[in-house]
């Protein structure tokens, strides 16, 4: 049996768990915007809520699914660990393709399932606000990504279990969630806005919700690579 024939079943499984893992994020995180901007929350009250959605989604997909592919579920950190040379060999465009696949139907699912309610938010679409112009939001995106991505390089390469590693990326796309959201809707994933956008025909400033992480996650990958080289603990 050659390696190629040893190798595609688990490529194949990983590649399931990405798409499983990423359809999961993209259907219940603006499935929370939805939800919440059809409720009696206050604006404060709603932001919260769709931070800690997204979080605990991440932090369960991580748990539960990182033994399988590290659960990167996002395009721009696999950007950030393919660049940090951490990624395994043939893995970042299979990778991708899954994320996207998985994101395609979670907006799929999201326009069968709030096909009205979800008209408001063109379901769960990531917007600008009035304020933030497109350059802005993508340096805002740039650098949530960043930080969002060297916490999941940092989490991965240093914490031995999934549930730590879980908690800590969670934790860290709650805050920022927090802190960023009422100004970009705190994408961070290009596949988390490629899929409501695709399915509600919303298009407005989508290119700073790809440019930006895929930018904050390369950067994050190069400045990882170069701190482990500096402490001598580069892995290739």
């Amino acid at each position: 049996m050659s390696t190629s024939q040893v190798l595609l079943p688990t490529l194949r499984k990983e590649c399931l768990s990405e798409a499983l893992g990423t359809y999961l994020l993209v259907f219940f995180g603006p499935a929370s915007v939805i939800v919440t901007s059809a409720s009696s929350l206050t604006a404060f009250q709603a932001q919260e809520t769709i931070a800690v959605v997204f979080g605990f989604i991440v932090a369960v997909v991580i748990t539960s699914l990182g033994g399988i592919s590290g659960a990167q579920i996002n395009p721009a950190v696999t950007v950030a660990i393919g660049a940090a040379r951490r990624l395994p060999k043939g893995r970042f465009v299979p990778y991708v393709l899954s994320q996207i696949t998985g994101a395609l139907f979670a907006g799929l699912s999201l326009r069968l399932a709030f096909e009205h309610a979800g008209t408001a938010t063109s379901l769960g679409s990531t917007r600008l606000a009035s304020s933030v112009s497109p350059l802005e939001g993508t340096i805002l995106e740039i650098a949530g990504t960043f930080v969002l991505a060297l916490s999941a390089l940092s989490a991965g390469s240093f914490l031995r279990t999934n549930l730590t590693h879980g908690i800590i990326v969670g934790a860290t796309l709650f805050v920022l969630i927090t802190l960023i959201g009422p100004l970009t809707g705190a994408s961070f994933n290009p596949a988390r806005s490629l899929g409501p956008s695709l399915f509600s025909g919303y298009f407005n400033d989508q290119l700073v919700y790809y440019i930006g992480p895929i930018l904050g996650g390369l950067a994050a990958g190069l400045i990882f690579t170069k701190i482990s080289e500096s402490k001598g603990a580069l892995v290739i």
